[in-house]
């Protein structure tokens, strides 16, 4: 079987490849309205899922972009809620502002006590995390328990996150759990649907990330 093909791609140079990943992504958007800060946020959400219609739901409080990077300037921790998150950032930028990616689901600790109070890893680390790391960025991808159990925090503990993202995908509380993030009054960014997943956190952090480095 014969598996030559003629295509050949317009580029192999990385740099390349993402400018004009974002040429075409800007030329098909067109119109949008999304303020110069949250746009770069909304252009690396489609570059990482290929996915327009969820790029389009990205929903911003009035402070996200800013609240996100005085923390990152600040040096506070980055919380994500599953491994796949906390990989995916780029560590060196946040460190470079005396920052870490943290995440809590598979400490020993926090594996008890869900055993013992019969309940998800997720939601216990999130009371783990927002002892340690308030003020900080919690990204939160995979585990809608997780962005409700800190919705719940923040309403009747007076936790204190410097920002959330909260965009978790799946069927079973996904939407409903975007839903309660967005009468908060606290800085987020999530989007409306089941949509979502770690890719999506790690590219909103990612874009927050590099706005922080170029406004050093």
């Amino acid at each position: 079987m014969d598996f030559r093909t003629d295509f050949k791609p317009k580029t192999v140079q990385p740099q390349a490849i993402e400018w004009e990943s974002f040429r075409m992504i800007d030329e098909e958007v067109g119109d949008h309205p999304y303020t110069p800060e949250q746009y770069p946020v909304v252009q690396r959400v489609i570059h990482a899922s290929a996915d327009f219609e969820l790029g389009r739901s990205l929903i911003f409080h009035r402070d996200a972009i800013k609240a996100g990077i005085d923390a990152i300037h600040n040096g506070k921790p980055i919380v994500a809620d599953v491994q796949m998150v906390q990989v995916g950032i780029s560590q060196p930028r946040i460190k470079k502002f005396g920052g870490d990616v943290k995440v809590y689901i598979s400490d020993l600790d926090v594996i008890e006590e869900a055993k013992r109070l019969n309940t998800t890893r997720a939601i216990i680390s999130m009371r783990k995390a927002i002892k340690e790391a308030e003020g900080g960025i919690f990204a939160i991808g995979n585990a809608p328990t997780a962005l409700l159990e800190l919705i719940r925090l923040v309403k009747e503990e007076g936790a204190k996150p410097g920002l959330i993202i909260g965009v978790p995908v799946g069927f079973v509380s996904a939407a409903e759990s975007k839903s309660e993030l967005e009468k908060l009054d606290i800085p987020f960014i999530t989007n409306r649907g089941r949509k979502g997943g770690s890719p999506v956190a790690v590219a909103v952090v990612n874009a927050i990330a590099i706005l922080a480095e170029k406004q050093v």
